[in-house]
Parts: structure tokens; C-alpha cells; sequence
């Protein structure tokens, strides 16, 4: 079956950003979609939105990708403002996601980074010893160290207008530690785990640390206008249960627990690739919604979790290359397996370099056309 034509990209004028501080809203019905959701409240219908959707699979995108550092086009507020709204003008998702990276408040505490094209973050002072984690700043200042995220979160907010829910990110204290000793992405999480197991002390300083810091991060995000912080586990699958537990969850746990605190109207996602076999372990976790991989089913995850719990997943990114029938079947399966209820409609993991725009498309339409009367699911 051929996709059906879809209008992409866009311009977007005289979008200054200005620098301001987006109070909390109390729960009400005139609230975005997504952000009702979040918050476990019943819909009109389950929202969608794409783990990086703004990305190197839509032409517009590439426009600044192939000619601008990522740094430069994340850490420059117009550019990454525009970078957000290119798929939210092109397909109208209930989520637009800053765009930035899980590692922007490295700098902020000493260890810098920088992306390189083919290869991904690199980092040059990577942390190795307990003098390594003692030596790192603390984040006290993320609105003097970071200015550009209040800019772009809380320009993000005037450009959306209430008609989409702003979401903020960063990755987990488990996935920022990792990247932070490995200096990079490391298929094995060599170093990290040789820490693990034997100088297990700086490896806990260091995740200590970081959910210190993450939590003033994201604190610092939901006061510029994020609706919603989402937590990415990246490097969860490297972990087995046992490790996932001491490692990350409870470090999770502990910024997760401090923003609920300091922001109780503010729901938190906490999304975990590699989940499988982890499930259990998740329920108890105090997210407000729990996102996982493909490699569970939407089902085996209510099922472990629970009709109540909200869950965001998980249309496996690879079916974006298949015919139309086949996206409208993953989704329209995924859809039913969330219950109608208590489900944010996502793809597994990112959008893949050079999914065809026509797909995302295809995707996101097709899980609005999804409405169901609210029940007392």
C-alpha cells in the first residue's frame, strides 16, 4: 500500500527566546492531552508522541544537521527551539520534546563532551578515581552554567500554546555515570563495569553525585516551562536485574522521589531500554509513568504493573520501514494492548536514521484516529 502524501516541514518567524519562569499549574480539564495522561487522569484517547523525533530522518532537520556542530545547534536557543517544532509543524504530536541531549549538564559539573559525527558523545576527562568524582562541581547554578535550556523550554512553551505538552529529559544518573567513565559509548560497558565489581565506592560517589545534580537539573528545567521530565535509562540493558536495582533504579529513585517533592503537579517518565526481565522491579517505582523498550509487550507490562499505572511504549522503531498496513496493524496492536487507558503511544526506542517522514506520519495519524468513551478502566 502507498502512503498517502503528507506536508513536512515549515519555517518558523520571529520565535525570540525569552528567558522566563513557567509556574506550575494545578490538573485541569483544558491541560494538553499528554499531560492529562501523564498525570493519570482518563482521555478521549491514548497521545502519541516519538522518542527522538526530532532527528536526522526528516530533511528540514538535516538542514542544520549537516552543516552545524550538535552542540552548537542544541546549546543555541533559536536553532534548538526550531529543531523541536520541525516535526511538531510537520505531524502534530501530542509531545514536543526539547532538543538537547541526556549529557548537556555534564559541562556544568567538569566533565565536558562533545558529539562527533558517525561516532556519538566523546568525553576527554573521563572520570577513573574517587579524586576524579571528589573534583567535580556541584550544580548550583544551572541558570548561569545553562542558560540556553530556560530559553529554549520556555520559548517552547509560547510557540506550542497550550496545543502540545513540553517535554524536558536528561538521562538517568545510571546512563550519565556510564558514559562519564567509559568516555563514550562502549558496547560492553567495560570500564564501567570493572568499577562495578571492583571499586564499587567510586562508582557509587559518582552516582551520588549526579542524582544530586540531576535533581537541581531538572528542577531547573520544570521552573522554564517543561510540563513533563522524562529519564532516560539508556544504558539500562547492560545491567542485569541484581545491578539494575543498586546501580540505577534506586539512584533513579532518589531524583525521581526529590522532584516529586519539589514539583507534586509535574509528572516524571522514566523510560528503560533493555527492561526485559526488570518488569517487576519497575512497579515500584514512583514515576508517574513507566516507558519500556519493544522487547516487551505492551501487554506483559500492564500486566505487570497494572490496569493504573501509566505506560508509554512501544512500537518497534523498524516498523516505520514497512508498508502502511504493517504500521497501522503495530499500532493499532499496540493501542489495544494499553486498554484505552493509561497509555502514552510511543515507538520503542528513537526514530531511526532514515525512516521515511511519510511513516511518522502514517503512525501518529493513525493513533489519533483511535477514541475511545472513557471507561472505568
Amino acid at each position: 500500500m502507498k502512503f498517502s502524501s503528507i506536508q513536512v516541514g515549515g519555517s518558523r518567524k520571529g520565535a525570540g527566546a525569552r528567558c522566563c519562569r513557567a509556574q506550575a499549574r494545578q490538573g485541569s480539564s483544558s491541560d494538553p492531552l499528554l499531560l492529562r495522561v501523564a498525570r493519570g487522569e482518563k482521555a478521549e484517547r491514548a497521545p502519541v508522541w516519538l522518542l527522538r523525533q526530532a532527528g536526522r530522518y526528516m530533511k528540514e532537520f538535516r538542514k542544520y544537521s549537516d552543516v552545524l556542530p550538535f552542540r552548537e545547534r542544541s546549546e543555541t536557543a533559536d536553532i534548538a527551539v526550531e529543531l523541536s517544532l520541525q516535526p511538531w509543524r510537520a505531524y502534530k504530536p501530542d509531545g514536543v520534546i526539547m532538543f538537547s541531549d541526556i549529557l548537556t549538564p555534564l559541562p556544568a559539573l567538569g566533565i565536558d563532551f562533545d558529539v562527533v559525527k558517525g561516532k556519538g558523545p566523546v568525553i576527554s576527562n573521563k572520570v577513573s578515581s574517587m579524586d576524579d568524582v571528589v573534583a567535580l562541581r556541584p550544580m548550583l547554578s544551572p541558570d548561569e552554567d545553562l542558560p540556553f535550556v530556560s530559553e529554549i523550554l520556555s520559548t517552547l512553551r509560547q510557540e506550542v500554546n497550550g496545543e502540545a505538552t513540553v517535554i524536558g529529559f536528561v538521562g538517568t544518573p545510571w546512563t550519565l555515570a556510564a558514559y562519564s567513565v567509559e568516555g563514550g559509548a562502549e558496547r560492553h560497558c567495560k570500564t564501567t563495569k570493572k568499577m562495578m565489581f571492583n571499586d564499587p565506592a567510586v562508582l557509587h560517589a559518582l552516582l551520588d553525585h549526579i542524582s544530586d545534580a540531576l535533581v537541581e537539573y531538572c528542577s531547573y528545567q520544570i521552573q522554564s516551562g517543561a510540563q513533563v521530565m522524562q529519564l532516560f535509562d539508556s544504558w539500562a540493558h547492560h545491567l542485569t536485574p541484581e545491578q539494575f536495582q543498586a546501580f540505577s533504579l534506586d539512584y533513579a529513585e532518589k531524583v525521581i522521589r526529590e522532584l516529586k517533592k519539589r514539583h507534586p503537579d509535574t509528572p516524571v517518565l522514566f523510560y528503560v531500554n533493555g527492561c526485559g526481565g526488570k518488569l517487576g522491579m519497575l512497579k515500584s517505582c514512583t514515576a508517574d509513568v513507566v516507558a519500556v523498550d519493544w522487547g516487551v509487550t505492551i501487554k506483559e507490562t500492564r500486566e505487570a504493573l497494572g490496569e493504573q499505572r501509566t505506560i508509554q511504549g512501544n512500537v518497534d522503531p523498524m516498523v516505520l520501514f514497512g508498508t502502511e498496513d504493517e504500521i497501522v496493524s503495530a499500532v493499532d496492536r499496540c493501542v489495544a494492548e494499553g486498554l484505552g487507558q493509561h497509555h502514552i503511544v510511543n515507538v520503542g526506542n528513537g526514530v531511526i536514521v532514515g525512516t521515511p517522514e511519510e511513516a511518522v506520519g502514517v503512525l501518529i495519524d493513525r493513533v489519533k484516529e483511535h477514541s475511545k468513551v472513557v471507561s472505568s478502566v
